[in-house]
């Protein structure tokens, strides 16, 4: 008979990191409820959260590792198999071909301590400079902007929910995603709380979307037009003189310069190009600026289209001239457990990690260590010295979450290895040469090194494994070190030995910034290896460490242990100007690469209107392409068109009319929904789907593949001029009917 018993979980799926309550039978997950006791997400847990043991225990999941055989198809091996036949394959594109091997990770990376500590070695050991993730596809204008107004890409600042008067949130849709680049669990919660407080909450969106339903006031305005809009707000604040001089922190160089810039923007200038009434444009900027404490809140609808970069700049104009930057109730910097770039002292002169070394192929820029990861598929595809020829993927798809599919799969097809740390046989994995799968979630412990950053109040907080490791499986770490020995050419060094020379390396920066000895260091985390032991140098020698036994009652790993609910630091506090990163240690509210995209802008503002123009959603089961199987939608709805109804009537289309929507680049088929919470000229779909074609082992999802959102994203002529992100919201179609019979929604 099997034991019956229960742990704690930090959920990994987003940046919400709700706390779990995991119930095993044995070693399969048997039910999972929110944590009522955690100290940040007091019992709040989305679907996804609530459906990891669906995931654990989908059959579909791999769970041996997968050999390419001549013939084209996967057999199952052992480890040793599948490293052996990589050893003999992938030191050509280290050594003959330094920086021929490409890697690619996903976003559920980013949320495991595993590859948070391990990932780098891996890359140095590659001798690689071509390192791709999905933060160039919806991120990177946002670290942009925070990078030249604060420093870093990753120190963003974040709005004080819990504690301000009037929340201003464009491009995001937090009731259904929980939030994004913010740790907000239980966003619905947090916003009726606003709004019962006497607060104000104002949702800018095409869509009258879960948010904008519960909303004060919600601004349909056209899809990418956000830096428009911003600039009418501020247009306002400046020509009725309501921006806040006396609360603008000393380090801000530029508000006058600013406001200055922003009145040529009036709302009768810039309305009709958004398409709402200047009405509007005034009643958010004077609510805005007259709350006692305000923040705007800007996500991926604000980056992932044309002028990004400026959305999401002016939204930190927006809060810095009004005077609610580093208040209580305004736009604030957290204080990671672990440290991080705006933590650690300034060593030598700070520089921008932005533009160091540029793309093979269209000479686009690096930022934060990556490259776009647009230039993916014509860096494999484009013949010369350093052109891609191998791929090591981790927990990614880019065959679904990149742009312009087909060119993706095409390239994927032209590699000549492939290897891939995965779970699923999915429409990227079909292509590798080998699958090596990561172990079930069950067998790691959790902290989220990374997206602490993003908190909205300093909570710590650790979750240990409810798990060992059974016979067949082996941690991700090893995985990552083992490859990185056979790119070393050291294929049969003891994986220990070298944690030991990474955890040294570690341990010297802790004792330095921990204010002691190296070797006091290690003896404090003597007994642990891998990943629990980097994670506790690095609570040790972070904000509220116990500096290796210097504070008594400072933070390290065992301590957070025997604290499974977290350990509350308080709420954001003020961090400037200790905070910045800049070259100047200022904050220069005009950076000159910023100022100088307004003219494309300016130039936008007579362009005509597209007909219809695409833009993304956002669902509550689904994140990306990777949950679509253990976590199907509960009917066929999740991948139909939602357009207008006065769209539809013009076009002479029905609801569940079968339809094909046309890019200039691709066409998919879609089955249509009329809904009237789009605003005319928008339709939607989301991402990640079509699931389709030979070689897949995700049964459920292939049973509904969907269309391909990204299929129809061009990558080549249409870019964010900044970052190279691709444009994926405001997309230009046109929409027919086929001449398949219509479907019957159920009602």
């Amino acid at each position: 008979m099997t034991a019956t018993r229960t742990g704690h979980r930090i959920c990994p799926l987003c940046e919400s990191g709700c706390g779990l309550i995991f119930e095993l039978d044995g070693r399969s997950v048997t039910r999972i409820t929110p944590n009522p006791h955690d100290l940040m997400s007091g019992g709040h847990s989305c679907a996804k959260g609530l459906g990891l043991g669906a995931v654990e225990n989908d059959p579909d999941r791999i769970r041996t590792p997968l050999l390419r055989t001549p013939g084209g198809e996967f057999r199952e091996a052992t480890w040793d198999e599948a490293f052996g036949e990589i050893d003999r394959r992938l030191p050509e594109f280290v050594t003959g071909d330094p920086g021929s091997c490409a890697v690619y990770h996903g976003n559920p990376a980013a949320h495991h301590l595993d590859s948070t500590f391990y990932l780098g070695e891996l890359i140095g050991s590659l001798r690689t400079r071509s390192v791709y993730s999905p933060a160039s596809v919806d991120t990177w204008p946002k670290n942009l902007a925070h990078m030249l107004l604060y420093g870093t890409g990753l120190g963003l600042t974040l709005p004080d929910i819990d504690r301000t008067d009037y929340l201003l949130i464009l491009g995001s849709n937090p009731v259904v995603s929980n939030g994004s680049t913010v740790m907000a669990p239980g966003m619905h919660r947090r916003l009726r709380a606003l709004r019962a407080r006497g607060g104000t909450l104002v949702v800018v969106d095409p869509v009258r979307t879960a948010t904008a339903e519960i909303a004060d006031l919600h601004v349909p305005l056209r899809p990418g037009t956000d830096a428009l809009f911003l600039l009418g707000v501020l247009s306002v604040i400046a020509a009725e003189n309501m921006a806040r001089p006396g609360r603008v922190p000393d380090s801000v160089d530029g508000v006058d310069a600013a406001l200055a810039m922003a009145r040529e923007f009036s709302p009768e200038a810039v309305a009709p190009v958004c398409g709402i009434d200047a009405r509007l444009i005034r009643a958010v900027a004077r609510g805005f600026a007259n709350a006692p404490a305000a923040v705007a809140h800007s996500r991926i609808g604000t980056c992932m289209q044309e002028f990004g970069t400026l959305a999401n700049w002016l939204v930190e104009v927006l809060s810095i001239v009004t005077g609610n930057l580093d208040r209580p109730g305004g736009a604030m910097f957290a204080l990671p457990p672990c440290g991080g770039p705006n933590t650690w002292p300034v060593t030598k002169p700070a520089r921008l990690t932005y533009d160091r070394w540029r793309t093979r192929v269209r000479g686009l820029p690096e930022m934060m260590g990556e490259l776009p990861a647009v230039c993916l598929a014509e860096e494999i595809l484009t013949p010369g010295p350093g052109r891609t020829r191998a791929l090591i993927l981790l927990a990614g798809n880019p065959a679904r979450s990149l742009p312009n599919s087909a060119a993706v799969e095409k390239a994927l097809r032209a590699l000549d290895f492939i290897v891939a740390v995965d779970c699923y046989l999915n429409e990227t994995t079909r292509h590798a040469d080998v699958i090596l799968p990561p172990p079930p979630v069950t067998t790691r412990g959790h902290h989220d090194v990374t997206l602490s950053h993003f908190q909205i109040r300093n909570v710590a907080r650790y979750t240990p494994p409810l798990l060992s490791l059974a016979d067949g499986e082996l941690a991700e770490w090893r995985i990552l070190l083992r490859l990185a020995a056979i790119a070393r050419g050291t294929p049969q060094r003891p994986i220990e030995e070298i944690d030991d020379e990474i955890a040294a390396v570690a341990a010297r920066r802790a004792a330095t910034l921990a204010g002691c000895d190296p070797g006091r260091a290690l003896a404090a985390t003597a007994g642990r290896g891998g990943p629990q032991r980097l994670l506790d140098l690095r609570l040790r020698s972070g904000p509220y460490g116990d500096r290796f036994g210097a504070d008594p009652d400072g933070l390290n790993l065992a301590r957070l242990q025997a604290h499974p609910d977290g350990i509350d630091y308080g709420p954001l506090r003020p961090r400037l100007p200790q905070v910045l990163r800049t070259p100047n240690g200022r904050i220069e509210l005009m950076p000159p690469m910023i100022v100088a995209d307004l003219p494309r802008l300016r130039a936008s503002m007579a362009r005509p209107a597209v007909p219809l123009l695409l833009i993304n959603r956002r669902q509550r089961r689904g994140m990306n392409s990777w949950l679509h199987n253990a976590l199907p939608q509960p009917d066929g709805r999740q991948c139909a068109l939602l357009m207008n109804p006065a769209d539809a009537a013009e076009r002479q289309l029905m609801d569940g009319d079968r339809v094909e929507v046309s890019s200039e680049i691709a066409t998919v088929t879609a089955e249509l929904m009329i809904d009237d919470t789009l605003r005319p000229g928008v339709a939607s779909m989301p991402h990640g789907w079509g699931h389709h074609g030979p070689g897949l082992r995700t049964s459920r999802s292939g049973q509904v593949p969907g269309a391909n959102y990204n299929a129809l994203v061009d990558d080549t002529t249409e870019l964010e001029a900044l970052t190279a992100a691709p444009i994926f919201n405001g997309v230009p179609i046109t929409v027919t009917r086929t001449s398949e019979e219509r479907r019957r929604w159920p009602t």
